[in-house]
């Protein structure tokens, strides 16, 4: 029922999230937003240059960076960051350009952002997960890979007691992403701290059929 609610959840603000993805401000104010959502890098290099705020906030506390980053402006976002944009900066449902840069596979603008080294690596997302356990929920190794080059908590613990690791297994569907996922994260010290029901990652494993993994939880439980 937990993985259930848990999966309801996320596809409901999945959809208000992409229902509400584009600037949900107009007039003046808006320019800076619509030139950073849209990729407009010389639009956005002339509002700053006349003075328009870098970490001005829509109606729903979003910044332009964290809309370029939504977006996948590299270029823009790396503007933003030079300029002094906050990269912890939250919106209204606790994302910020690090947090969503990590969950989501941004990791040109997630390499930006950590070269400032002001990313906070302990900072949480709505449900209580560092960046590194949404990068592994949502299949992006390379961004995992990113992640654990850094000092984050790879045994983390997010508030529905689920760690990177065993979202990579729970939400996972197995294959070879989420195998190499799995082997990442244990081979960067993740532990096999069980749920709240008292499964571990590998019981989860088992129980889904997923050999490998199975194999490589195994493997790390032995060194």
């Amino acid at each position: 029922m937990l993985i259930l609610t848990r999966l309801v959840t996320m596809v409901l603000v999945a959809m208000v999230s992409a229902a509400s993805l584009a600037p949900a401000e107009s007039g003046d104010d808006s320019m800076l937003y619509e030139a950073a959502f849209d990729g407009d890098i010389e639009r956005v290099r002339r509002l700053l240059a006349s003075g328009a705020p870098v970490d001005m906030r829509d109606s729903l506390k979003r910044t332009p960076l964290l809309l370029a980053t939504q977006a996948d402006h590299v270029e823009v976002a790396k503007l933003l960051i030079e300029a002094g944009a906050d990269v912890n900066a939250k919106d209204a449902i606790r994302d910020t350009p690090f947090l969503y840069a990590g969950a989501e596979g941004r990791d040109k603008i997630l390499r930006h952002i950590l070269a400032t080294g002001k990313a906070n690596l302990k900072d949480t997302n709505r449900y209580g997960g560092v960046a590194l356990i949404p990068a592994a929920h949502h299949g992006h190794p390379d961004t995992v890979r990113i992640l654990l080059e850094t000092d984050i908590n790879v045994n983390h613990v997010n508030n529905l007691g689920w760690t990177a690791l065993l979202e990579a297994v729970i939400l996972g569907d197995g294959g070879p992403i989420y195998s190499e996922i799995v082997r990442l994260l244990v081979d960067a010290g993740a532990q096999p701290i069980p749920d709240r029901d008292g499964s571990t990652p590998l019981d989860h494993a088992r129980s889904r059929g997923f050999s490998e993994i199975v194999s490589l939880l195994e493997a790390g439980q032995k060194t």
